[in-house]
């Protein structure tokens, strides 16, 4: 899987995904999320992160399955941490790139009220 950030946002991973939400749909996509690090590691004790080195960071990966006019979908990852969150779409080598979908993600986020910093 190739993934590589395509955009930063200076905001906390939990307010860029509702930031992230409001944009998609706002364009007509269909996010769901398919997977919250934070909500996985609850239950888990004495789990120390591999940057922090603590149980007490706040690292944060959320995982999104957007949803356009094309039957399949394409996987949104927001990875943060230290109040930085960087956006990724996800290219499967073996399900290929949805151009059209892609860009329309882009798209939805290119207007950004928040400090960003355009990636890749």
């Amino acid at each position: 899987m190739n993934v590589s950030p395509f955009l930063s946002v200076t905001q906390p991973c939990g307010e860029a995904l509702q930031w992230t939400n409001k944009q998609l749909r706002k364009a007509g996509l269909r996010p769901v999320q398919t997977f919250d690090l934070s909500a996985a590691r609850a239950g888990m004790h004495e789990c120390t992160c591999p940057n922090h080195g603590t149980e007490a960071c706040d690292c944060q990966m959320v995982i999104l399955l957007v949803y356009g006019d094309a039957p399949k979908p394409l996987t949104l990852i927001l990875h943060g941490n230290n109040g930085q969150t960087w956006l990724s779409i996800a290219e499967v080598p073996r399900q290929g790139l949805d151009a059209k979908l892609s860009a329309e993600i882009r798209q939805a986020l290119a207007q950004v009220p928040m400090t960003v910093s355009r990636a890749g």
